[in-house]
């Protein structure tokens, strides 16, 4: 299990994405969230927790930083991010940052550890979309500039499902060649040329036809007429692969029951200013954390995280823990003052 942390006071950007992991959940190429809990450091500040799957792969950006990938590698990981993408959106989100920076690598079940699923994380700067019942105006640009979709950039600035798909098209060309789509031009270039009706990102010659028929898929400067993640999974570049035989194992349900022993702010869409209990969960980690909080001027994110990731002590280390702070809690349902202090 790996934590993500923030101090409490500036946490509203982790809070938001627990309740987004909430929402999407039930997608096996999604990242697992587990629950959250709060903590108080040694300095005695506040922190709020979310509790993720373990990558142990790392990320797909490290995987691309070696070179390109084998096109057998990459149609597999592409047909995980469409089924994750597909299953986001029809939740009614946007994740707005489809970058190899935020899919996490998986261990397969089949034992081979040379072998990975790509899943979906980082849900920091996703929203409603449009189209979501529960969709509320929201004025701001998300994401990073080198996977942003033409209509993101220019005009109404909007990011709806097809900028996804965009960003994905990004992603695939850079698992291709081992290099970002606009790897060549600075920001400044990239407005205008993004801007230019006429200019897409070039695809080698020799990426397969399959693979090219994908990307002009992706690669359409009008949403409207941009595939959906339904429509490119129909394609030929992602069929015949059995990717859900090496999936991990399903973690029982009664695996991930959580007890409630405090109560924190949940981050609700039906009442923001309502607390409610909060989970436990069996997460343990060391008091030394560092922290970054929430920017509320910017919604951009390039490579530097708004929290910091940890991956947690031995399993038996963890559960003496979590026996003991769970003991010291269950009288203390709501009472915020009595979370134990050095966990």
């Amino acid at each position: 299990m790996a934590v993500k942390s923030a101090e409490f006071s500036v946490s509203s950007t982790l809070q938001q994405e627990r309740q987004v992991l909430n929402n999407v959940q039930g997608c096996p190429y999604i990242l697992r969230c587990y629950g959250e809990e709060t903590t108080t450091s040694k300095d005695g500040d506040m922190v709020y927790n979310v509790l993720l799957e373990y990558a142990s792969g790392g990320t797909l950006a490290h995987l691309i930083n070696n070179g390109g990938l084998q096109e057998t590698h990459v149609k597999r990981y592409t047909r995980s991010l469409l089924i994750g993408l597909q299953h986001i959106h029809a939740c009614g989100y946007v994740h707005c940052d489809i970058k190899p920076e935020n899919i996490l690598l998986v261990p397969s079940k089949n034992g081979d550890h040379n072998k990975f699923v790509a899943k979906i994380g980082d849900f920091g700067l996703a929203k409603r979309s449009e189209l979501s019942k529960r969709h509320k105006f929201d004025p701001y640009l998300r994401g990073t500039s080198m996977y942003m979709a033409p209509e993101s950039v220019t005009g109404d600035r909007v990011q709806e499902p097809p900028s996804d798909i965009w960003a994905l098209g990004c992603v695939v060309l850079q698992m291709l060649t081992g290099k970002r789509a606009w790897e060549t031009i600075n920001s400044d270039d990239f407005m205008s040329r993004i801007s230019d009706k006429y200019v897409l990102p070039k695809i080698p010659s020799d990426v397969s036809k399959e693979g090219r028929e994908f990307l002009k898929g992706c690669f359409v400067k009008n949403p409207m007429l941009r595939l959906t993640a339904e429509m490119l999974l129909n394609l030929p570049f992602v069929q015949d692969l059995n990717e859900m035989d090496e999936l991990l194992e399903d973690v029982p349900d009664d695996a991930l029951k959580i007890n409630f022993s405090f109560a924190l702010y949940n981050g609700d869409d039906d009442d923001e200013d309502e607390f409610r209990p909060a989970p436990f969960s069996d997460a343990s980690f060391s008091d030394d954390l560092r922290f970054t909080g929430d920017s509320q001027i910017s919604y951009f994110s390039e490579d530097d995280e708004f929290v910091k990731v940890q991956v947690p002590e031995e399993d038996n280390q963890r559960e003496s823990k979590r026996k003991k702070l769970f003991d010291d809690n269950v009288n203390c349902l709501g009472n915020v003052s009595s979370i134990p202090t050095g966990v």
